[in-house]
């Protein structure tokens, strides 16, 4: 059950009639608004006497501008780009086309280059980008191709009228921490539209109201996902080249877990570096923050690092489940798109070309269902159809399996993937089933020893403020801003859990996965006895919007909500 903030009771809301509302400003919703632009100036260049308006398409952004809480590597495979403006490189903000790659395996001091680099991760041709510049530029086109952004507008509740979707309910404004209004209150409005189309990255939250309601996953294929942890360096010239490409596996995780880093080159000795791991870990003490800073102190990327200045922190979830985890696409009323869809290649791990191609695929069905009329959910459903014809399916589905394959461990998973290399895809049965990584969780009394140490990923890291940096450090680097009287955007369903089961099952995890130290265990004096207890305090203005709490918490309580728009993290230059 989707728990929410409390509603504030008798409000009467403005209500604004539109065409199609695209929820999310990020790279697929940008395509999806300038491709629909792009279809409706073709009709009206061909049909003068029957033209079609623009003005009642609105994208939706929950950040104070365009790409402000956009993250990634980034990586760009340019192909979908091509497609939706050719010639793009011209002007586009580019930091560099890859021209060399590498792959290492990391020990503890030492590392080993692989021979070879394996084919799906041969980026030559790609390029290097700022997502958040990109994104910028993007929204840049948007608005001259006639469609309107409203930035700072979160779509907090989506509107049913039965089993239709009529559109959106943004946030209210001016509201405090006992969700009483302030003397600025502002309410949200009642968005209605012929269409919406939620492109909110993943685990959006209406998208998580959308699964919920109509049953749209697959229980024998659950999302997957994992945190990706972000930080932006300025470094010494020379050390590593604008376009250059490295990957690296191993250290500091064991083989028990799935997750590995990459090293971006950009312009201006500025370098993008990062550790991704999957949301299906044993351990609960694993904290993905600490794992990344005692990356960083292996001798190889001190090398790279030392006498260079951290600039830029960040933190946000991805789908790994792949083609098989994907929901259904479409209903009467909705579609989804991008991340919020599962639109990932996780052994490529790259994303961002296949949400703008599914943008601008849901962007083409809305343009032919509006020609037709008014639009129904089988008029929708030829968006699914056309994904199937697309070369998304062609890159997703003999990959359906990768993910998977590494359920148990490094080697295996290794050795899974070269059969499903050499099989097209198919395992040597069925596909694989998943289900949700937080069920992988343990208990802290039944926490089988390894034989490999782990501490250097257990518990959150202090740093050295040089090097490596506590969570509160990096959040400063984040830019987030939030107001602090509004109510909390984290809604937890009963705190009791959290506070009393959860420490003795599972050691409270939220303060160990959370990149943002949101959450913290404080000992308060105890109602019925003297000696202190720990309490669960959450620190929602730390918050970057990667959404792990939503994603791990071992119970499934905590409930991520968008705060009121405009708060959050700041991933300028990201």
């Amino acid at each position: 059950m989707i728990h929410f903030r409390t509603p504030i009771e008798g409000v009467e809301r403005p209500r604004m009639e539109a065409d199609v509302v695209i929820v999310g400003g990020g790279p697929a919703g940008m395509a999806c608004a300038l491709r629909l632009a792009q279809t409706i100036d073709a009709h009206n260049a061909a049909h003068p006497d029957a033209p079609l308006s623009k003005e009642n398409i609105y994208v939706l952004e929950k950040s104070r501008e365009a790409g402000q809480h956009c993250l990634s590597g980034a990586l760009l495979d340019p192909r979908s780009m091509r497609e939706l403006l050719p010639g793009f490189e011209k002007e586009a903000p580019i930091d560099g086309e890859c021209t060399k790659e590498s792959i290492y395996f990391l020990t503890r001091t030492g590392k080993r280059k692989f021979p070879y680099t394996p084919p799906p991760m041969r980026d030559h041709g790609n390029y290097v980008i700022s997502i958040n510049k990109f994104v910028k530029w993007m929204a840049e086109k948007v608005e001259a191709a006639g469609i309107t952004i409203f930035t700072g507008f979160a779509a907090s509740e989506v509107l049913f009228d039965g089993d239709t979707v009529i559109g959106v309910q943004t946030d209210d404004k001016g509201v405090d921490k006992n969700s009483q209004p302030k003397a600025n209150f502002e309410p949200g409005y009642d968005l209605h539209a012929k269409v919406t189309i939620f492109c909110e990255g993943a685990r959006g939250s209406c998208t998580k109201q959308l699964v919920e309601r109509y049953r749209l996953d697959d229980p024998n294929h659950a999302q997957v996902y994992g945190v990706g942890i972000k930080e932006l360096w300025e470094i010494p010239t020379g050390r590593i080249a604008q376009g250059e490409v490295i990957y690296t596996l191993g250290y500091p995780l064991t083989t028990k877990e799935y997750g590995g880093a990459w090293i971006y080159g950009m312009r201006d000795s500025l370098l993008s570096i990062g550790y991704v791991i999957g949301l299906d870990y044993e351990d609960p003490r694993t904290d993905p923050h600490h794992a990344f800073q005692s990356f960083k102190e292996h001798p190889f990327l001190r090398g790279i690092l030392e006498g260079g200045m951290m600039i830029r922190y960040g933190a946000k979830s991805l789908p790994y489940g792949g083609w098989n985890s994907m929901p259904r696409l479409s209903g009467n009323g909705w579609m989804l798109a991008g991340d919020s869809a599962g639109f990932l290649n996780s052994q490529r791990l790259k994303g961002i070309h296949l949400a703008i191609k599914s943008g601008m695929l849901a962007a083409e069905t809305v343009f032919d269902a509006l020609l037709a009329g008014e639009p129904s959910g089988a008029q929708l459903a030829a968006y699914k159809a056309r994904v199937d014809a697309s070369w998304i399916r062609e890159e997703l589905y003999p990959v359906r399996n990768f993910h998977q394959a590494f359920e148990h461990g490094l080697w295996e998973g290794m050795a899974k993937a070269g059969v499903l290399h050499a099989m097209g895809g198919a395992n040597l049965g069925p596909d694989s089933k998943s289900h949700p990584g937080y069920q992988n969780m343990r208990h802290v009394d039944a926490l089988n020893p390894f034989s490999e140490d782990r501490t250097q990923f257990l518990g959150a890291a202090k740093g050295d403020g040089k090097l490596t940096f506590d969570k509160l450090t990096d959040v400063y680097y984040s830019g987030t801003r939030h107001e602090d009287d509004q109510p909390t955007h984290l809604v937890i369903a009963d705190m009791s859990i959290c506070n009393d089961r959860c420490t003795k099952e599972f050691g409270n995890p939220c303060q160990f996965f959370c990149p943002a130290a949101v959450y913290e265990m404080v000992e308060e004096s105890g109602e019925n006895s003297i000696a202190p207890e720990k309490k669960l305090h959450i620190h929602f203005a730390n918050c970057v919007h990667c959404k792990t709490c939503d994603i791990q918490d071992p119970y499934q309580i905590i409930t991520w909500v968008p705060p009121e728009g405009g708060g959050g993290p700041n991933y300028d230059g990201m």
